[in-house]
């Protein structure tokens, strides 16, 4: 690697304060605009208008930053707003003409994420629209996620495996007698790269595998945990209902249709290089054109899959910068209140009683070693850190 390529990969890696704080700025937003989102989460209420106000938000935040830079530097929307409810496994993001309402007891996952030239921070949350504290298997499921989360906030850090997060979360979720849904991957994050390389799969299988890798420092994680109290093996029940897809830069097939090279000519001026959905682009022609640019590849589907009716399903997705000091947790939101339940199982157990932070080392002369760990965080809790 040249001097010049070094100080190219630098510059964008966290070892940047500028990258660092354009990541930040990314989380700041989203999670706010999570907040605006759940405030708009009520019975009766439809779901394409919170979806677009999530979007809205966001635009509106990101368009105000970076304005008076001297490069063009992209920002806004990085994964358009999803509402996926009951048993939608997540991408439920209609189009203007749906007529879905959520309803009182609904459980919602929100989906969301935000980019700052480039720099993703995306999050996911789950809460039931119902007053009080929350109990059976609804309770049971988000309790499960977000352990699992905190269990893959401890195991994503330098020296350990992407396998090493994929069992552990599975054996979180049997201990609230759930499952880790299959097919969601946790994907590193790059510069205008939502699906970096490095993968983490939820559940390993002879049709689904990835390379192991390890984790180092100076690289960004999307942890996406999703939990059902189904049999996590969600299926695909109506293509119509994808409407979330991403540019796939190295396909260059010639389409045939006019109505699909339009909507490619608006896509790559528009969603170059991140996920969009289908209400962004002129409705008619979309519905034309979006078939062939699938077919031929152009174009990767984010689809809507289900697990049965009757089963639940829960998401916690979090953005997380492996800093020199330890992981830096910068997307979340707090919980609704969930059922006291104690883990028994001892490694379980040892795995939320790691340190996220390191501890600064002590001065010479003083007594006692420099701990590499920090304070558990509440199990409990899905408080940012």
């Amino acid at each position: 690697m040249s001097s010049d390529d070094e100080r190219d990969e630098k510059e964008l890696s966290l070892t940047s304060p500028e990258v660092v704080t354009k990541y930040k700025s990314a989380a700041e937003i989203v999670n706010k605009a999570l907040q605006v989102v759940l405030a708009e989460c009520k019975p009766k209420a439809k779901i394409v208008d919170i979806c677009e106000k999530g979007d809205s938000f966001i635009k509106e935040q990101t368009a105000s930053m970076y304005k008076n830079s001297k490069k063009k530097i992209e920002r806004g929307v990085a994964f358009p707003t999803c509402i996926s409810v009951n048993n939608t496994v997540g991408h439920f993001s209609p189009l203007a003409s749906d007529e879905s309402v959520l309803e009182d007891g609904d459980m919602v996952k929100i989906d969301m994420g935000c980019h700052i030239d480039g720099f993703i921070a995306l999050v996911g949350h789950t809460h039931v629209l119902q007053e009080g504290p929350l109990s059976g298997r609804k309770a049971d499921v988000i309790a499960a996620a977000n352990t699992a989360a905190d269990v893959a906030l401890r195991l994503v850090r330098p020296g350990k495996k992407n396998t090493d997060v994929t069992e552990a979360i599975q054996k979180v979720a049997a201990a609230y007698d759930c499952k880790i849904v299959e097919g969601v991957l946790s994907h590193q994050l790059k510069q205008h790269v939502i699906d970096g390389n490095k993968v983490v799969l939820s559940v390993s299988s002879p049709e689904t595998t990835v390379d192991e890798v390890e984790f180092e420092e100076n690289e960004v994680y999307a942890i996406d945990i999703v939990a059902s109290t189904g049999d996590g093996k969600p299926k695909l029940l109506d293509e119509k209902q994808t409407t979330i897809y991403k540019k796939d830069e190295s396909v260059n097939y010639q389409l045939k249709m006019k109505a699909s090279r339009f909507i490619i000519s608006e896509i790559k001026q528009n969603f170059p290089r991140m996920p969009f959905t289908a209400r962004s682009l002129e409705e008619k022609r979309a519905r034309l054109g979006l078939v062939e640019c699938v077919n031929h590849g152009h174009l990767q589907p984010y689809p809507v899959l289900y697990e049965k009716p009757g089963d639940f399903v829960a998401q916690i997705k979090f953005t997380v910068l492996l800093m020199p000091n330890g992981s830096d947790r910068i997307t979340s939101h707090t919980l609704q209140e969930l059922p006291k339940k104690t883990i028994e199982d001892p490694e379980i157990k040892g795995w939320l009683a790691l340190g996220i932070k390191k501890k600064k080392a002590q001065k010479a002369g003083e007594k006692g070693e420099a701990s590499t760990e920090a304070e558990p965080m509440d199990a409990s809790s899905n408080a940012q850190e």
